[in-house]
C-alpha cells in the first residue's frame, strides 16, 4: 500500500540511474542546490517518522541508523527536525564522523552542536550495533544506511546492523526506511543478503521499481511518495522510463461506454478467440466469456470440430464454430489454418492460444497463423510455447502481437530458468518485447508490460498490485480475453495490455475484498470485469 504525498498526472517509476540525473539537472539547470534537496528529502523522512509514531514526537524515542553517504544525510535532516518536535533522538553513525563527505558531512555537523548523542558504530562482533538499541529501548527506528545506490550482497558490519534493526521490527516497533528499505536493489526489488524489514518506506520524488517487485515490495511496508521540490518536468519527461498504470490514466484511455440508442454489437468490436483442445475447452470458453465480460460486443470461438458441442454448452452467449482437427483433437487439422483465417477476416482482434496443447502439428498452425494474421492479436499460453522458438513469425507484423506470459513462460520464450526471469523482471519484459517485436506482458504480482524497442530501451508500464485471490487455474485465460475485447474495441497493442491488466487485477481484487482470497476461482474474477469497470467512475481507488 502506497500513501501519497506527491499527486502529478503521470506516475514515473525512474531507475536509480536516472534518479542521479534528475538530481544533478536539478542543481544544474534549474539552480536548485543539491543541499536543499536533501533537506527537504530529510524533512519529509522526519514527517513520516512522526505519523508513524501516531502524530507526535514528543519525548518518544528514536534510534536514527545513518551511513555515511547521501542517505545518511537525509537521516542526519531528519533527526535534527525530530529532536525538534521533541523526540530523544540518538544517531547511529555506521562508520566514523570523519569518514563523512559532501552533503551528509554539512548536515551532520549541527548533530553534536544540539546536544543529539552520536554513536559511531565500528567492530565486527554482534556488539557493533550496541545493545542498548534493543526494541524495548526505542518507540522508533530510522533507516538510513544504504539508500538507493546500493548494488551487491550485505555482509560484515552492515548485516550485523540490519539484523538489530530487524529484531526491532519483529518486536513491532515502527522501523521508517529512507527512500529503500537498506539492502533492497532499489531497480530490481532483489536482496543479496539481509535487508532492512520496514513499517514504512519514505521514498522521495517518485516510486522506486524495487519498492513495487518482490522481494523488496514485501519488505517496504506502507509506502510514501514525498514531494523534494524537483522539477516536474524532469520527472515527467523520462525517456525509456517505466510508469505506473493509474486510475486517472485508464479513465482517460477507456472512456465510459457511450448508451446510444443505436448502438448495436458491432459496435463495440468482435473477438475471435482461437483455443482449446479434448479436455481443455474450459480454458477456451474463460477466455471467449470473459472478452464479453471486458466490453466486446460479439465473440466467435474457434475450437477443434469435436469439442464445438461442449464449448456451446460452456459459453452459450458466443458463436462456437469447429476447425479441422488433428488426430488427437487439437487445433492444426488439414485446412484449419484457411479456416482460421477466413474467420478472423470477420473479426477486430483475434485471441489465440489457451488450452491448445502442444501437439507439433498445433505448433505449426499456431506459428503460421500468427505469421499471416492481419488483426490484432493477443497470444497466451500454449500458443507462446508454439512460439518460443520462432520469433520470426511476430516480428514482421504491421502492429505488434501481445504476449502474455507467466514467469515460466517467460523463461521458455527467452531461453531462461525461472529464477533468472524473476530476478529481473522488467529486464526479461523488455528482452521479450525486443526479441518478439511485440508487446510483453509479464504476469505476476506487480504484472510489467514493456512495449517493442531495443533491449534496455523502450516503455514499460507497472501495473497495480492485484490480490492472491488472482492465483488461480484460469486466471490468464481471463486476462487474454480481456485484452483482446480492448483490441477489438480499438486500443492499440500497449494500452490494450496495460489496460487489461489493470481491469484483470482490479476484478480479482473486488472478488478477494467480497468473498476473501481463499476459493475465488477465475469465474469469480471473469464475472466482477463490468464492476470493475464501472468503479473506475464511481469509487478512488488505490494503485500502488
Amino acid at each position: 500500500m502506497i500513501l501519497m504525498w506527491l499527486r502529478t498526472p503521470t506516475m514515473k517509476v525512474p531507475s536509480a540511474e536516472q534518479m542521479r540525473a534528475i538530481d544533478r539537472r536539478a542543481s544544474e539547470d534549474f539552480g536548485i542546490p543539491s543541499l536543499a534537496l536533501m533537506q527537504a528529502a530529510g524533512e519529509a523522512f522526519a514527517r513520516g517518522c512522526v505519523e508513524e509514531l501516531g502524530g507526535d514526537a514528543a519525548r518518544k524515542r528514536i534510534a536514527m541508523v545513518c551511513g555515511r553517504g547521501n542517505n545518511g544525510g537525509d537521516g542526519f535532516v531528519a533527526a535534527r527536525h525530530l529532536a525538534n518536535a521533541g523526540a530523544r533522538v540518538t544517531v547511529f553513525l555506521a562508520g566514523r564522523a570523519e569518514e563523512l563527505k559532501g552533503d551528509a558531512a554539512i548536515f551532520f555537523r549541527p548533530i553534536a552542536r544540539l546536544g543529539i548523542p552520536v554513536r559511531e558504530l565500528t567492530g565486527t562482533d554482534q556488539s557493533y550495533m550496541p545493545d542498548e538499541i534493543h526494541p524495548a529501548e526505542y518507540d522508533l527506528i530510522g533507516d538510513a544506511l544504504l539508500g538507493t545506490g546500493f548494488r551487491g550482497e550485505v555482509e560484515g558490519d552492515v548485516a550485523n546492523v540490519i539484523g538489530r534493526i530487524n529484531l526491532a521490527w519483529e518486536s513491532e516497533v515502527p522501523v521508517v526506511s529512507a527512500d529503500v528499505p537498506s539492502g533492497v536493489n532499489a531497480d530490481t526489488g532483489a536482496v543479496n543478503g539481509p535487508a532492512v524489514r520496514a513499517t514504512r518506506t519514505v521514498t522521495f520524488a517518485a516510486p522506486k521499481m524495487g519498492l513495487l517487485l518482490y522481494p523488496g515490495a514485501a519488505l517496504a511496508g506502507r509506502v510514501t511518495v514525498a514531494d523534494i521540490g524537483l522539477p516536474r518536468a524532469l520527472l515527467e519527461n523520462l525517456a525509456a522510463s517505466a510508469e505506473m498504470t493509474t486510475q486517472e490514466w485508464m479513465r482517460g484511455v477507456l472512456p465510459p461506454r457511450e448508451q446510444t440508442r443505436d448502438a448495436n454489437k458491432g459496435t463495440f468490436g468482435t473477438v475471435l478467440v482461437i483455443a482449446g483442445a479434448a479436455g481443455m475447452v474450459g480454458a477456451a470458453a474463460l477466455s471467449a466469456v470473459s472478452a464479453l465480460r471486458a466490453g466486446a460486443g460479439l465473440v466467435q470461438l474457434a475450437v477443434p470440430e469435436s469439442a464445438q458441442d461442449l464449448a456451446a454448452s460452456l459459453a452459450p452467449e458466443v458463436i462456437t464454430k469447429g476447425l479441422p482437427e488433428t488426430d488427437e483433437r487439437t487445433h492444426g487439422g488439414p485446412g484449419a489454418l484457411e479456416a482460421a483465417l477466413e474467420l478472423a477476416e470477420r473479426a477486430d482482434a483475434v485471441a489465440l492460444g489457451p488450452g491448445m496443447g502442444r501437439n507439433p502439428d498445433t505448433a505449426l498452425f499456431v506459428k503460421e497463423l500468427a505469421r499471416q494474421l492481419s488483426r490484432p492479436l493477443v497470444v497466451d499460453a500454449d500458443g507462446l510455447n508454439a512460439l518460443s522458438d520462432a520469433p520470426d513469425a511476430l516480428r514482421e507484423r504491421a502492429e505488434p502481437a501481445v504476449l502474455t506470459p507467466h514467469p515460466g513462460e517467460m523463461g521458455r520464450l527467452l531461453g531462461k530458468n525461472t529464477e533468472a526471469v524473476q530476478a529481473d523482471r522488467a529486464g526479461a519484459a523488455r528482452e521479450c518485447a525486443a526479441r518478439f517485436g511485440a508487446v510483453a506482458l509479464l504476469k505476476g504480482a506487480r504484472t510489467l508490460i514493456a512495449g517493442p524497442a531495443a533491449p534496455g530501451a523502450g516503455r514499460l508500464g507497472v501495473n497495480r498490485p492485484g490480490s492472491a485471490a488472482l492465483a488461480t487455474a484460469g486466471s490468464g485465460d481471463v486476462l487474454t480475453g480481456v485484452i483482446a475485447a480492448l483490441l477489438g474495441q480499438g486500443l492499440d497493442a500497449y494500452d490494450a495490455a496495460r489496460a487489461g491488466a489493470y481491469l484483470h487485477a482490479l476484478a480479482g481484487e473486488l472478488a478477494a475484498r467480497e468473498m476473501g482470497t481463499a476459493g475465488v476461482i477465475a469465474g469469480d474474477v471473469r464475472d466482477r470485469l463490468p464492476r470493475a469497470r464501472r468503479t473506475l467512475y464511481e469509487e478512488t481507488v488505490t494503485d500502488l
